[in-house]
């Protein structure tokens, strides 16, 4: 090794040498690496197989969970195209500088995903501009919290239900239909 080393000796004296003595020992402390000192056993290291669980900002940024945390999701960056069909697929990643946190999406693994065809969910998208925010559904879309719910079907349908429905509005309130049925 050529390199030269400045180290602090005591109060009054510096050393710049070539690595010798007790400049090279400390040099050696600083350059050596031990497991049980650093973050450097903590890092993912190699491929590591993960699931995509979404794809948020407008497609641009991929939701991945690890194998070691299943239960939180992570924003990945990605070096192939991604679409809704690949969600709920296993993903091949790495991580960029080494950090557990930075996961890289490379390829998605071919064959059959984490989910069978009976338990699969529909796709759902989103679009969302900070001035209005549109939920699209194949076939149907519910809205529901306790014993109310608002259903929307692909037929057109919609179907509003709960123990009490108000309608209100300071201008015209219009019920429009080809029959119109009361009680």
């Amino acid at each position: 090794m050529n390199a030269r080393v400045l180290v602090a000796m005591n109060e009054d004296t510096l050393a710049t040498d070539e690595p010798s003595g007790m400049a090279a020992s400390v040099l050696d402390s600083l350059l050596r690496v031990r497991p049980q000192d650093s973050a450097e056993s903590d890092r993912p290291s190699g491929l590591m197989i993960g699931e995509l669980l979404a794809i948020i900002d407008d497609g641009a940024t991929p939701m991945v969970t690890l194998p070691d945390a299943p239960d939180r999701a992570l924003p990945a960056l990605s070096l192939v195209d991604l679409h809704g069909g690949h969600i709920g697929r296993r993903v091949a990643l790495l991580f960029e500088a080494g950090e557990g946190r930075r996961p890289v999406v490379i390829g998605v693994l071919r064959g059959q995903g984490v989910w069978s065809e009976e338990t699969r969910p529909s796709q759902v998208e989103l679009d969302i501009d900070g001035q209005r925010m549109v939920v699209a559904a194949r076939e149907r879309l519910v809205l529901r919290c306790g014993k109310a719910s608002i259903t929307l079907t692909k037929e057109g349908k919609v179907l509003i239900e709960g123990s009490y429905v108000s309608s209100r509005s300071t201008g015209v309130n219009r019920v429009k239909g080809g029959s119109i049925q009361l009680n």
